[in-house]
């Protein structure tokens, strides 16, 4: 994907709904360096512990093996049986070691990153087989670090080893001469001592190898102004559309709100901008609001309250202070309970009046 970016235009930093899609994608920040490190420090540990043990635990059964060479048989079943009995002492042997090797490899990988299970590297592209894109990634500029990092580590690696080995050279030349047994273990100590030196040179290499490969993977996820927008519009949606939605969502509101206003009690106005409809029967705690509005809102309410004789009480400070504080299907706050009550109060002795009129 990004290869085929204009890498003059990917000046934003990325996301992190980008970062999490190149996770998903399996492209992740990954230096080989680290596992080799790994895996050269794994390995030290088993030849500095396990080195006896192993050598122990193999002599046994070879010698054996040797010794009665003359007695083996070699028809089909005993030789099967010879295969399998020394599988067994080379898995006894060597089986915790190579476990340890391989929990160096996934360690190698899991400081780096998270597990990533991902097909994407396997899916064919065009890319891969372009000539291009192989010129590119054979001559570029990941191609140049890699070999200016082979010659690095070739320089580091042989001027650590000169160091380590030219003091024990009149040592190395001498030891052809002693007994087998003395130079095993001659020899096991100086590669103990020449591995942890290589250990701590790859240290630093594999440290300035991930902050240079972490840094160019977040070059190639680093976004265009235009991405950034195309993925607000996926991630949040369109802003035409959501107007639209609001838009929607506004108009039935106002429909269901208009369709209130006759189960109303009372209506309280300001006759030029505001209208409130208050509902209110025996026994609940404070009048609710049903609707409200300003302006030709305000003269709708205003319309359907007469036609449906709803009474409209004309309160200029009360009618902007109620559509200020109360939302629709909610209590009127308890600092306008007086002034809600005399209105009320007034409506319920006219409702009165005109019923005894009548009578």
């Amino acid at each position: 994907m990004s290869e085929d970016k204009d890498p003059e235009s990917q000046t934003e930093d990325p996301t992190q709904k980008r970062l999490d899609d190149a996770l998903e994608r399996g492209d992740v920040a990954k230096s080989q360096e680290i596992n080799t490190w790994f895996m050269m420090a794994g390995g030290t540990l088993v030849v500095s512990t396990f080195s006896g043990s192993v050598g122990s635990g193999l002599l046994a059964p070879m010698r054996g093996l040797l010794a009665n060479s003359w007695m083996i048989k070699t028809d089909g079943k005993a030789l099967l049986a010879l295969m399998q009995q020394i599988e067994f002492a080379l898995l006894a042997a060597i089986g915790v070691p190579l476990l340890m090797l391989m929990l160096a490899a996934i360690a190698g990988n899991m400081l780096q990153h998270r597990l990533v299970w991902s097909t994407e590297s396997l899916t064919p592209k065009f890319s891969k087989i372009s000539p291009g894109a192989g010129f590119k990634r054979i001559f570029g500029k990941q191609a140049a670090a890699n070999f200016l990092k082979g010659i690095g580590k070739l320089v580091l690696l042989g001027v650590v080893m000169t160091m380590i080995l030219w003091p024990e050279r009149h040592r190395m030349e001498a030891m052809v001469r002693l007994d087998p047994a003395a130079m095993l273990g001659a020899s096991t100590s100086m590669t103990i001592h020449l591995l942890g030196a290589v250990v701590a040179a790859l240290a630093i290499v594999a440290i300035a190898d991930y902050f240079f490969q972490y840094r160019s993977w977040f070059q190639r996820q680093k976004m265009s102004l235009q991405e950034i927008k195309e993925e607000f519009k996926q991630s949040e949606g369109d802003p035409h559309i959501k107007g639209k939605l609001r838009q929607l969502r506004q108009q039935r509101a106002k429909k269901r709100m208009m369709a209130a206003v006759p189960k109303a009690s009372v209506i309280i106005t300001n006759p030029t901008h505001y209208s409130v409809a208050l509902s209110y029967e025996r026994g609940m705690t404070a009048p609710i609001c049903v609707a409200k509005g300003v302006d030709n809102l305000a003269f709708k309410i205003r319309e359907i309250a007469r036609e449906h004789d709803i009474p409209i009480v004309e309160n200029v400070p009360l009618a902007r202070a109620l559509y200020a504080t109360v939302e629709i299907d909610q209590e009127i706050p308890t600092e306008h309970y007086h002034a809600v009550a005399e209105v009320i109060g007034y409506v319920m002795r006219l409702k009165r009046g005109f019923s005894a009129g009548r009578e």
